[in-house]
């Protein structure tokens, strides 16, 4: 089947058939798009003319001036249809808003400032004080005697409670810490010292370590240096041997005897802290140079007098020791974070072990 063509008028071959004349309004649409003077619209309508001078002279008297002859003019002229194209009209609408914008514009400007004008009145921003109101005014902001008194007093309590803070810190932590540090250094110069020969039994000098103190119940490992001075023993975190004057008590080697020490239950290391905690049986080891003792607690005295040196005897009273024999007497503080009262621990020698065999079995794992 052949597909129908549409029949030509003419002869003329495609392309070639001449357009039709433009009509008369085409003629006047491109007129106007080229911007050329054309037929207005319509009529020009008096009575909105009208309307638009009355709102003219209505915002001319709202600011302080009237409207002259020249302003009808223009404004009516300017509000009737505009001549032209499209572009035409769009200024001679955006010239009659910006007049309308700038209006308003200065208006708020107005209020604006009558309102700041009115705050500073109000604001009491008047002539300034006189030299003797200025004084009784400043008279009357000054803090009275009892005010003053009363700060003075609190900065007082403040920096007393700061420095007791600090004290406190001191004590309970800073000085174990620095004592830990010096005790576990000397133990560990004693053992090298043991090991390379360096240090032979003897006599020992105030301060000078010659022996460690194992107390595995309480996990506690303690260098013992000669003397009970706080400066050069017990505040070093060590165990002191009561080794002076009067106080002088056995060493460990010694045929009988008791041999007494001392140390600090808080602070300073605090090596003597749990010995309330012994019972009867725990042991208790001494370890020198060439020589482990092994002493198994006997009785424990939870408060005595510090002038009860009747406790550090050869044989110590209260112990229950009636005959000479090789004992062990521990010594601290009581009640904690006190001097008041001594606490006593008793111990007897139950094994003397030469280091050549070994550790003894209380300081075997």
């Amino acid at each position: 089947m052949t597909a129908l063509r549409p029949e030509r008028e003419s002869e003329a071959a495609y392309g070639e058939q001449p357009y039709a004349e433009q009509s008369g309004f085409d003629q006047w649409h491109g007129a106007q798009a080229q911007g050329a003077p054309g037929v207005p619209y319509g009529p020009i309508d008096e009575e909105t003319v009208a309307l638009r001078l009355s709102d003219l002279s209505q915002e001319g008297a709202s600011h302080g001036r009237s409207i002259s002859a020249s302003d009808a003019t223009a404004a009516s002229s300017g509000t009737g249809t505009p001549t032209g194209g499209r572009a035409a009209r769009r200024k001679a609408a955006k010239g009659r808003h910006g007049r309308h914008g700038a209006g308003g514009a200065a208006d708020e400007t107005a209020e604006a400032s009558t309102a700041a004008e009115s705050a500073s009145a109000s604001s009491g921003g008047g002539a300034p004080l006189s030299r003797v109101e200025a004084r009784r005014r400043q008279r009357a902001n000054k803090p009275g005697a009892a005010v003053v008194a009363s700060r003075a007093i609190g900065e007082v309590f403040i920096t007393t409670g700061v420095l007791m803070l600090l004290f406190v810190t001191y004590q309970l932590w800073w000085t174990n810490v620095r004592a830990h540090a010096q005790a576990g250094s000397e133990a560990s110069q004693l053992q090298n010292d043991w090991a390379n020969g360096k240090r032979a039994p003897g006599e020992f000098s105030p301060g000078q370590g010659f022996a460690i103190l194992h107390i595995p119940k309480l996990d506690v490992i303690a260098p013992i240096a000669e003397g009970v001075s706080n400066k050069k023993v017990l505040d070093k975190g060590m165990v002191g041997h009561y080794s002076e004057g009067a106080l002088k008590t056995a060493m460990p080697d010694a045929k009988t005897g008791n041999f007494a020490l001392a140390a600090h239950r808080n602070t300073h290391g605090e090596p003597f802290r749990y010995i309330n905690q012994l019972k009867p049986g725990d042991e208790v080891v001494v370890e020198t140079q060439d020589t482990y003792y092994v002493y198994k607690m006997t009785k424990t005295l939870p408060v005595t007098s510090p002038s009860n040196t009747s406790v550090i005897d050869p044989i110590p009273k209260g112990s229950g020791f009636t005959k000479p024999g090789r004992y062990i007497t521990l010594t601290t503080c009581t009640p904690e974070f006190t001097s008041k009262y001594r606490l006593i621990v008793w111990g007897k020698m139950v094994e003397q072990r030469p280091r050549s065999k070994g550790k003894p079995d209380a300081l075997i794992e």
